[in-house]
């Protein structure tokens, strides 16, 4: 099977528009997938003189990567438990994933005004590359904490805000050209973020959420004007892609981002299918490819932020919650990359190791040993939807 290097999105209008069931989704699955990620190649065949090889000859071809990007963050690299662990996580990555989100959370970061951590960035850059990775930024603008050197002045803390936009996008250019621009954007001002970050909350409010978004998309273009930029957002629904989507243009009516990034957390169960398939129809329509930024499907018992709530809470995976995340792996995966829109998944996290809230959410145990959902993960990516021949 061989991946389109590029998919035409219009063919996204050719899907029915009215509401599909989930068994005609799953059923199609299969057709559409060999219709968006296949193509024909013709191949002459010759010696290193350049003539025909002879009749006869026993040829093998195979796939070398996919065009579609399967990812997930790799914030765990080189910080695993143990040296094994290291070199496990690292095989793991390697063995199925082609695309990696790479931390840049301002408040750890840049710790110190004007000491941004570049090494690390450098680090996990050159391992990606090694291991033939694409790479993206996460995020460039988020008021979830106030890093501690912030000027208390809001308007002073927005232009702090948007020099870093650019000082990070320039600095990574030609080797981290993918970027979540601004995440989480449209609830900026939960009581979480009023608490934990006063002054960008307040910047942000005083600029006016549309502004704040369009300030820091010219941003990170003119410091970057060839990377792939992301609006990111949990929120999914049709009032979002009214009010933040549709209007996240320019003066011309150009939008300003390349990309939707969708995330996909269901810590409390799996989407059904007729979601997963409103969700990619709903955005498509704008024209742009989808990246489904973050996807979490829980191998313990399910809930939202057990952990935080119960600090004593064991949140562990068990052997039904894996079947369970097998399943659901494989089912979510099937839709997105059957539709045409779609063009990047991204698992978050890898491991239960320092998973995020504490949960299950890893496709490896805390050991480092893969679980079910792993394995049928690799044999999609890496069989089913691989060529051999």
């Amino acid at each position: 099977m061989r991946n389109h290097h590029i998919i035409r999105l219009s063919l996204a209008v050719l899907l029915c528009s009215s509401p599909l069931r989930a068994v005609d989704i799953l059923g199609g699955a299969e057709a559409r997938i060999q219709r968006y990620r296949t193509g024909e190649l013709v191949l002459r065949l010759t010696d290193s003189s350049g003539r025909p090889l002879p009749a006869g000859t026993r040829v093998r071809i195979e796939q070398t990567r996919h065009s579609f990007l399967f990812g997930s963050d790799i914030f765990a690299l080189g910080k695993c438990k143990t040296p094994a662990d290291n070199a496990a996580y690292e095989k793991a990555f390697a063995d199925l994933m082609n695309y990696a989100t790479l931390p840049f959370y301002w408040w750890t970061y840049e710790r110190v005004e004007g000491q941004p951590d570049y090494e690390s960035t450098e680090k996990i850059v050159q391992w990606c590359r090694q291991h033939n990775v694409q790479t993206k930024g996460h995020p460039l603008a988020w008021n979830y904490f106030d890093p501690t050197w912030l000027p208390r002045d809001p308007e002073q803390a927005m232009r702090a805000q948007m020099d870093r936009v650019r000082t990070c996008a320039a600095r990574f250019r030609d080797k981290v050209d993918i970027w979540d621009v601004v995440n989480e954007a449209t609830e900026f001002d939960r009581e979480e973020t009023r608490k934990n970050s006063p002054v960008l909350t307040e910047a942000i409010r005083r600029m006016g959420v549309p502004e704040y978004i369009r300030s820091a998309f010219r941003a990170a273009r003119e410091a970057n004007p060839k990377a792939t930029l992301l609006i990111n957002d949990y929120r999914t629904g049709a009032d979002y892609a009214d009010q933040v989507i549709s209007k996240l243009t320019d003066d011309a009516g150009r939008p300003l981002y390349d990309v939707i990034g969708i995330q996909s957390h269901q810590h409390r169960g799996a989407w059904p299918v007729e979601k997963i398939w409103e969700v990619c129809e709903r955005f498509a329509q704008f024209g742009k490819p989808l990246h489904f930024t973050e996807t979490t499907f829980l191998s313990g018992k399910l809930g939202w932020e057990l952990k935080r709530e119960n600090p004593d809470f064991t949140w562990q995976s068990t052997p039904e919650g894996e079947r369970r995340q097998a399943e659901d792996v494989v089912r979510f995966y099937t839709v997105l990359f059957s539709h045409p829109a779609v063009e990047a998944i991204t698992w978050w996290d890898l491991t239960d190791q320092g998973a995020w809230q504490g949960a299950p959410c890893g496709l490896l145990r805390e050991d480092m040993t893969p679980k079910p959902s792993y394995e049928a993960l690799k044999r999609l990516i890496k069989d089913k939807w691989w060529t051999r021949t």
